[in-house]
């Protein structure tokens, strides 16, 4: 009797999934571990010097940079979402924690430490790890900036023998004086650490690369203590205080001022996840293929957090410095993240005492280099390509000359601010005839709102009464009361005696229009397509009603025109194209075509209809350089015997002189050649009549049941159209006849695609086999071993509906 439902069949012999993904992670560490095990030993000696500097930097003790350091690598390590991210104390929460220190004394920043853990979590848990993205690069490249610049300011009082003043602007006051009375062994020392960080890298290759492999800040530290101890130079040096394990304390709780201490957990939370977060993103890109969990990144950092206040650590968060020095030293997994932390617990337990030998200039020099890497001249530069740069600059202001927050909350509202600007501000620009007569030119771009009527208002009383005016309108946005300004300014100039034609270059005029004939606002639907793919008709003014009458008066085909506006009476849309073409494309594409200028090196070889709706490089998003495009009735390719050579000599010209890797015949719906080839059935006259004679194999196929015309459906395909689709199919059998073509399709240097285009939805479908499918499937291959038998690898084709 089989056993009831309910019961469960006997387990297989074979082990469980869990001892199976233990067995295969097993694997992975072991495979993993010579390249993990000399990272992290490499990361390791980075990261020691950089935790002591950084707790200097932090008014904390010393050994609070080394727990950090630890905790860092060994839980945030073990539970971040970034496999080569290394985390520990960062020179981007110095300024906070020393001003918390200041405050609260350490104990409760040890506390505020432990509650930004928490906090980060809640934000881990939550999701909100992308979210921390959105906050602009500027003003996080700005703050880390300003930290930098504090840093710098402070510890070059320390590096020259003195003592840092109590904020930035006092730094900067005592600086003169302290470079005056320089402390010599101390400033010696500072100085020459701060030379080795800058000429290390730039060792010249002759150089035995096991030299160039150690680590400047360590080589830095280690031989000037050296030389320090050695020459017993009277300079102050790194007191520690105890051992690491006496150091381990029990957080403070605050007993006053318990608003400051939320903001600072706030801060400490959000400006550690930020950091972070950008720290995995930027970690990401040197590595690529590895994607980081932002969210789980959160949950590490939260961890890792929460454990290094409860035992009396610095707060920490992904560095950037130790994570590329990882990624870079060869490492494949957060294994060396987490034996990086291991060393620093054993060096901190069983090596303190050779800590205490360090010059504290010697730490000082370090954080100066520190901290003007901070301030990159890089990303300076990306910012003011973008437009950015007053953001950057006066976040760097605000966290130096007041407070980090401030100088964060300063940033993000100017931010915010130039966002606002680029949405409701318009570029208006009245151009007067260089003879001081003629046609006035007024562009106006972007978009066009209330805001920018008073300005539009001063510029348009720049024109004269009576002047011919033509205002270029590239809006992408335009509401009602820029549109009634316009309209009354358009009525009033031309009641002076003046002319005014409206060139809708942009897609909101025709929306204006409608809300103002409809009586209401809140029309969305789409305006008009780009120019470069709009026909003639559509946007050339005096054709119809939507482009051709400005604001309700427009140009007037009785009127002259005398600067191409196309359409009026005796204007040439062809120049008026061509005028078009030079005002807003030409310098646009002429960068691609300056680089094209020496030669041509095509992707394609394609052969399609001369039907003036078919226009290849908008079917393909392709620009010039990238097809070699024949044309002709009907897209037939006879390659011999018809008296024809023109197709050939392109082929052969395409494949011996351009080394195309594709040839490409398409077809399309609607197509009067095969209409025509249906009509005569064979029997063709005039020199028409002849060429169509081509087509008499593709018309006897069909007549015959070719596949391809059979999967095309007569209930969704017209008679024409499966005759067209099938003449696809016959041609690429002609191209896969010919000689030369036949040669480099064995030889994989050539694949041969059939395309077919319905007109009417502006679909494209590829022929798959003895069928067409969507070209908009995710899975399409690229390429035939033979003819007409597309080897495009789609598992699940269905045949294209070509009528919709």
């Amino acid at each position: 009797m089989s056993a009831p439902a309910s019961t469960p069949p006997p387990a297989p012999s074979s082990p469980p999934p869990s001892s199976s993904s233990l067995g295969a992670a097993l694997a992975d560490f072991r495979a993993n571990l010579r390249y993990d095990l000399p990272a992290s030993l490499v990361v390791f000696l980075v990261a020691v010097p950089l935790s002591l500097g950084i707790a200097v930097a932090s008014d904390a003790p010393l050994t609070a940079g080394l727990i950090a350091a630890a905790i860092g690598g060994i839980v945030a390590g073990t539970l971040g979402g970034s496999a080569l991210q290394v985390s520990g104390p960062a020179a981007g929460l110095t300024v906070i924690v020393a001003d918390l220190v200041n405050r609260f004394g350490w104990g409760v920043t040890c506390a505020i430490t432990v509650a930004a853990g928490l906090l980060q979590l809640v934000f881990g848990f939550s999701k909100a790890g992308r979210a921390a993205l959105a906050i602009s690069p500027a003003v996080v490249h700005g703050m880390l900036a300003g930290i930098g610049v504090t840093i710098v300011l402070g510890q070059l009082h320390v590096v020259l023998g003195g003592e840092q003043q109590d904020d930035a602007i006092a730094n900067v006051l005592a600086l003169p004086g302290q470079l005056i009375s320089v402390h010599g062994p101390a400033a010696t020392l500072g100085l020459a650490v701060i030379a080795i960080l800058l000429a290390w890298p730039r060792l010249p290759r002759s150089v035995p690369a096991w030299i160039q492999g150690i680590p400047a800040p360590l080589l830095a530290v280690t031989l000037l203590t050296v030389v320090a101890s050695v020459l017993m130079l009277p300079v102050e040096r790194v007191e520690v205080g105890g051992s690491v394990l006496d150091a381990i304390a029990l957080p403070v709780l605050p007993t006053s001022d318990l608003g400051g201490v939320i903001v600072g957990v706030f801060t400490v939370a959000i400006i550690a996840s930020i950091e972070s977060l950008l720290s995995a993103v930027a970690v990401d890109k040197l590595r690529p293929g590895q994607t980081s969990n932002l969210d789980r990144e959160l949950v590490g950092q939260g961890a890792g957090n929460t454990l290094s206040g409860l035992l009396g650590g610095l707060p920490i968060t992904g560095v950037i410095v130790r994570s590329s020095t990882n990624a870079a030293a060869g490492a494949r997994s957060r294994t060396s993240a987490v034996l990086h932390g291991v060393w620093i617990v054993v060096f901190s337990v069983a090596l303190l005492g050779l800590v205490q030998q360090i010059p504290m200039a010697v730490l000082a020099g370090l954080l100066v280099h520190i901290g003007a890497k901070l301030v990159n001249i890089a990303h300076m530069r990306e910012l003011h390509r973008h437009g950015e740069l007053p953001i950057y600059v006066v976040t760097i202001l605000g966290v130096v000359f007041v407070d980090l927050l401030t100088g964060v909350l300063i940033g993000l509202g100017l931010a915010l601010l130039m966002v606002l600007r680029r949405v409701v501000w318009a570029s208006i620009e009245v151009q007067e005839p260089s003879s001081g007569q003629g046609t006035w030119h007024v562009v106006v771009e972007g978009a066009l709102c209330f805001l920018s009527v008073p300005r539009l208002s001063r510029r348009l009383a720049r024109i004269p009464e009576g002047a011919d005016v033509v205002v270029d309108l590239v809006t992408d946005y335009l509401d009602h009361a820029a549109f009634d300004h316009l309209s009354e300014w358009e009525d009033r100039h031309r009641l002076s005696g003046g002319s005014v034609r409206v060139d809708e270059v942009g897609t909101m005029g025709l929306v204006a229009r409608r809300e103002a004939t409809a009586g209401g606002p809140g029309d969305r639907r789409p305006g008009p397509v780009p120019r470069f793919l709009a026909p003639w008709s559509v946007w050339q003014a005096g054709h119809d009603a939507t482009y051709g009458e400005g604001w309700g008066h427009g140009h007037r085909s009785s009127e002259p025109c005398d600067d191409g506006c196309g359409g009026a009476s005796g204007a040439d849309p062809i120049l008026t194209g061509l005028r078009e073409y030079h005002r807003r494309a030409a310098g646009l594409v002429a960068p691609y075509l300056s680089d094209l200028a020496d030669g041509q090196a095509p992707h394609a070889w394609f052969l399609t209809c001369s039907d003036s709706r078919v226009v290849p490089n908008v079917l393909t998003s392709s620009g010039p350089g990238d097809l070699f495009t024949v044309r002709n009735v009907g897209n037939l390719a006879p390659l011999g015997g018809r008296g024809d050579d023109s197709v050939g000599a392109t082929v052969e010209y395409a494949l011996d002189a351009l080394h195309v890797p594709t040839l490409v015949v398409c077809g399309h719906s609607g197509c009067g050649a095969m209409q025509a080839v249906l009509r005569s059935d064979g029997g063709f006259d005039g020199a028409l009549g002849r060429w169509l004679e081509g087509a008499s194999e593709s018309l006897s196929r069909f007549r015959s049941g070719h596949p391809v015309g059979e999967h095309a459906g007569a209930a969704v395909a017209s008679e024409v159209d499966r005759l067209a689709m099938v003449n696809v199919a016959v041609q690429l059998d002609r191209l896969a006849r010919h000689p030369g073509v036949a040669t480099a399709v064995e030889e994989g240097r050539v694949r041969l695609v059939g395309l077919f285009f319905d007109i009417a939805t502006a679909r494209m479908s590829v022929l798959d086999g003895d069928r067409f499918v969507p070209a908009s499937t995710d899975r399409l291959g690229a390429g035939t071993r033979s003819g007409a038998e597309l080897d495009h690898r789609v598992s699940s084709a269905t045949t294209f509906p070509v009528s919709g």
